[in-house]
């Protein structure tokens, strides 16, 4: 029997803290200060205090579990305090020598940055309840109130004014994060908690009665310099994901015509241009255009960078061009699979971003030169590398903008479709000019000018920020890439900077950025707005700036990246600032560091790692920096037993997120039970084929998000999920509640719910009593993802599946079906459902469900259902015919993959508000139905492997052109257009537009006569 109860007593918490107190002084006493003499006498006292704590904790869970009084054992708890507060006095005066006074000196340069950072790191040891925090707790507050006193006053000052003063308020706001995190982490925690806290309080103290008295002596009405001018906040803009192109409008039609005209050798267009000079940007353009879509046969964009890897980069264009996502082991050739794949055919690649002919020669060997106008574009910054792979053509080396080009670039964006005021017109154009014609500079500076008051003194003071800077090289670049920076809130920049943690030209989707930033601690909650919304206003506002490229393919979630020279700037901006580092094979020695960041990404070579320079998570290594780190990442070769079974995490106790790739290792029992012990995470993600969670996991009450990849393995959930009472996102390959094997009673106590969950995946249901209602110990799930084995429900006379109606916030649904005949779904008889979804319901997902009319039609009637995709489903009949009481009322976008569906009929009302229609590999649908063309709001068909319904599907957008739309697409894989071609489809065209004319024509005939 499971038994999962939770008791609470008003002693406990001061138990653990005597306990946390305790294990620093027996696992953290500094032997050179101790007294040796004294050391039996000290060891004897703790002892009687480790009895002392034994007898409260078997009193206190015998009154516990008799449900008794703890009244007498809450007093002697408070007894036992006071045991600990005499023990520090007497280590204190007695038992341990002082140390020399330990010296910290800040050694970042962004001063108001580590306030922000610090102030936000209080916050979060405050709300975590953890043990180690209670031991410190009032000093902790007393130090963030004390910072936050200093922070409202002064951030509002130059810090000229007071120069000395900032400079020492910056150092004792390090030495108290230093001595601080050394007493959480025990990394001479006893020395620090004795010494050196007390003297930190009192600079602290100090300082803030230092700065109460100026403020006091400052009139209130006094006008002094500010030192970040308050900004108009940054409107909500849409979004778009075409990047603003000015100018090259002759070089766009240049491009256009090299690849859809000329030889039918195959030709290299090259693009060479300094770093943000559009070569990318004016790449995607050509690469994008419709003629240049409908003249190839296939199409593959490829980005390269700095460093790559062959083969990687070859399935990429393989999986492109092929439409696929397959995975090659290493002994297929791809390179040869590829040059098959692209053999007799027209292909266009683009090879963006390449720096040497090395990489040039090894990614263009598979590409056959075959007379059938094939075409490669390559964008560089080297032209050696241009005029290397140069074929028939010479290369296009990108000009810089003209004046007036980028004027008409910053005006745009600082104003949109409205024109620049007269009274800023010259310093406007002033500013385009100092921008060199360098299209990132001149997007970035309109950026910081779109932020601020569309005043001439605001655009003054940017002007002569430009004045310097000569846009020569890639150095002055980065010095307009600090002014956009610059201009940014505190509060913004580290949010900002995080993006370097990815590698460059990694497109981030918003949701896995917006989940990092929560977990970093990098967003704040204010009064006015939660978490949620104020990530939402940062992202929108590092968009605005042209610092972040925002994306959002139709159909795709949104996603964003930075550009190559941007990310450079944040990697040495966060190294500087002590925020974020990697550790890789090219500097190991760096793992040894005496100062890490935050943050650390490890990039694990078995070739040129070892145990002597991979100390990071070497117990036996009694003091080292990765002691203080909040953020770890490893990922890379698989490490080897013998050094895997000497790595350790109980040293790292400050940690918030952990990230151990599956390819690195594979955690086993005893190295799980050491990172439940870590009780900071907000963030864990690992791999590991444990049958489930470990008793450990108990101590992550702060954990929000949860990733574990248990390969084919089925993890048992309960009862230890119920203590991560935080828990907002939990993913798994497969996950159950309930141990499947076992038919063992399960009690779960009535109190028992996870309120913050807010994302499952993915679970592995079947019907059980247990099981019915276990979903409304959720009630704030948003997305859901399960695979539902068969069952059937005796009741109803149905297939069983869950009740989520109650799910009141669920938007996301994906059930995938698990038949338990082997012949699959379709050789069922019965194919009724008793469904029962939340009105709430945006999107659903139903993956090889056997389905009804009736089914659909419950299905339809989701008032909120945006978007429906079934995938590998089969209809009852193989027809589909909606009724008049059948209206999707909100769907945008339909999509059918491999649906057994030959007939579909459907209203004048069943679709209203239809975007787009998507059908795959849908055979025996013989045509599209024609009432799709009188959908107004319908934009978009899509078709992939159903070159039956080319035809239908093309006579729609004929008709929908005809009645004068315009916008109307359809589209095949890689969202390449249709279109026809040849005479017989001419006719074809021109046959069913007739029979429209007559249709139209008779029925106006009717209408009148009646």
């Amino acid at each position: 029997m499971v038994t999962v109860i939770s008791p609470s007593t008003s002693g406990a918490r001061n138990i653990h803290v005597t306990i946390e107190f305790l294990l620093i002084v027996l696992t953290d006493m500094p032997k050179d200060f101790i007294h040796h003499d004294k050391l039996f006498d000290l060891l004897a006292r703790v002892g009687a205090l480790i009895r002392e704590v034994s007898t409260l904790v078997s009193d206190l869970e015998e009154k516990s579990r008799n449900e008794e009084s703890t009244d007498k054992t809450s007093r002697a708890t408070l007894d036992l305090l006071k045991n600990i507060e005499l023990l520090k006095e007497d280590l204190k005066y007695v038992y341990l020598k002082a140390p020399d006074a330990f010296q910290w000196s800040f050694p970042m340069s962004d001063g108001p940055l580590f306030l922000h950072l610090q102030h936000r790191h209080l916050n979060d040891l405050l709300d975590s309840n953890a043990y180690s925090i209670a031991l410190i707790k009032e000093e902790i507050e007393l130090v963030k109130e004390a910072l936050e006193f200093i922070r409202s006053f002064f951030l509002n000052f130059e810090q000229g004014l007071y120069k000395d003063l900032w400079a020492r308020i910056f150092d004792v706001a390090y030495e108290a994060k230093a001595v601080i995190d050394s007493i959480i982490a025990r990394d001479n925690g006893l020395l620090h908690l004795i010494f050196s806290l007390p003297i930190t309080i009192k600079k602290i103290k100090h300082i803030k009665e230092e700065v109460f008295n100026i403020s006091e002596k400052i009139p209130k009405n006094s006008s002094l310099t500010v030192a970040n001018s308050t900004k108009k906040p940054v409107e909500r803009k849409s979004l778009t994901t075409d990047k603003m192109i000015v100018g090259f409008k002759e070089e766009t039609n240049w491009l256009i015509t090299k690849l859809t005209c000329g030889p039918k050798d195959l030709d290299v267009i090259s693009i060479t241009g300094m770093p943000g000079s559009g070569k990318t940007t004016l790449a995607y353009k050509v690469y994008s255009d419709e003629s240049v879509c409908s003249h190839f046969d296939l199409r593959a964009w490829c980005t390269v960078d700095q460093e790559y890897d062959e083969t990687k980069l070859l399935v990429k264009i393989f999986n492109q061009v092929t439409s696929s996502d397959l995975k090659f082991s290493e002994e297929i050739d791809v390179a040869d699979k590829l040059r098959k794949q692209l053999y007799g055919k027209r292909y266009l690649i683009v090879l963006d971003d390449v720096w040497d002919t090395t990489t040039w020669d090894d990614l263009t060997r598979p590409l056959p030169e075959v007379e059938k106008g094939s075409r490669i574009i390559l964008t560089t910054r080297q032209k050696e590398v241009a005029f290397h792979g140069k074929g028939n053509t010479d290369p296009l080396n990108l000009r810089l903008l003209s004046p007036e080009e980028s004027w008409e670039l910053i005006e745009k964006r600082a104003f949109g479709d409205q024109s620049c005021p007269d009274e800023l017109l010259e310093v406007g154009k002033e500013i385009a000019e100092n921008c060199k014609g360098l299209p990132l500079v001149a997007d970035l500076i309109a950026g910081v000018i779109a932020a601020r008051e569309k005043t001439k003194s605001a655009w003054l003071e940017v002007q002569n920020n430009l004045s310097s800077f000569i846009l020569r090289s890639e150095v002055d670049v980065m010095k307009v890439i600090e002014l956009s920076y610059d201009h940014l809130p505190h509060h913004l920049k580290p949010s900002f900077l995080f993006l370097a943690r990815w590698p460059k030209d990694t497109i981030v989707h918003r949701d896995v950025l917006k989940m990092f930033w929560r977990t970093e601690g990098l967003v704040e909650q204010t009064e006015m707005m939660n978490v949620e919304e104020a990530m939402e206003i940062y992202l929108d506002n590092l968009i605005s700036s042209s610092l972040v490229i925002a994306f959002n393919e139709i159909g795709d979630l949104p996603t964003c990246k930075i550009h190559d020279l941007v990310h450079d700037f944040c990697l040495i901006k966060a190294r500087q600032e002590k925020l974020f580092g990697r550790i890789s094979s090219s500097d190991p020695s760096s793992s040894s560091s005496d100062l890490m960041p935050r943050i650390v990404n490890i990039d694990y070579d078995k070739d040129h790692f070892g145990p002597n320079n991979f100390v990071l998570l070497n117990s036996k290594k009694k003091r080292h920096s990765g002691k203080h780190l909040y953020s770890l990442e490893i990922k890379g070769d698989e490490m080897e037993d013998g050094l895997s079974d000497a790595c350790h995490l109980r040293d790292l106790r400050l940690l918030r997120v952990l990230v151990i790739s599956p390819s690195f290792m594979m955690v086993k029992d005893s190295l799980l039970n050491e990172i439940g012990m870590l009780n900071h995470l907000r963030f864990l993600r690992i791999g590991t084929e444990v049958k489930s969670l470990p008793s450990s996991f108990s101590n992550l009450w702060n954990l929000e998000v949860l990733f574990v990849d248990n390969g084919r393995s089925t993890m048992v959930l309960l009862p230890r999920i119920w203590d991560l009472v935080k828990l907002r996102e939990l993913f798994m390959n497969a996950s159950s509640f309930f141990d499947l094997d076992t038919d063992e009673p399960i009690l779960i106590a009535e109190d028992s719910k996870l309120e913050n969950l807010r994302e499952l995946e993915t679970l592995v249901l079947s019907y059980s009593k247990e099981t019915e209602d276990i979903f409304k110990r959720f009630p704030n799930l948003q997305r859901l993802v399960f695979d539902l084995k068969e069952s059937w429900d005796y009741l109803t006379e149905r297939y069983w599946f869950p009740k989520l109606d109650f799910l009141t916030e669920l938007d996301y649904l994906r059930a995938d079906f698990e038949s338990s005949n082997d012949i699959g779904p379709s050789s069922m008889i019965n194919w009724s459902w008793d469904f029962h979804f939340p009105s709430n319901l945006k999107i659903l997902v139903l993956y090889e469900f056997p389905l009804t009319s009736n089914s659909l039609s419950t299905i339809a009637r989701l008032p909120n259902l945006e978007e429906l995709f079934l995938t590998r489903t089969n209809i009852q009949g193989d027809e589909w015919n909606m009724g008049e009481e059948d209206t999707f009322e909100n769907l945008k976008c339909l999509s059918f993959e491999k649906v057994t569906l030959a007939k579909w009929e459907f209203g004048e009302e069943s679709f209203p508000v239809i975007e787009k229609l998507e059908l795959c590999a849908c055979l025996k649908l013989a045509e599209i139905p024609p009432n799709f063309g009188d959908i107004c709001s319908l934009k978009i068909i899509q078709l992939v492997e159903s070159p039956q319904l080319e035809d239908s599907a093309l006579e729609i957008k004929q008709y929908v052109e005809d009645m004068g739309g315009d916008e109307f697409k359809v589209l095949g894989a890689n969202n390449i257009p249709l279109s026809k071609t040849g005479s017989s489809l001419l006719f074809c065209c021109l046959e069913a537009k007739f029979t429209r004319v007559i249709y139209n024509v008779l029925m106006n005939s009717q209408l009148s006569f009646l």
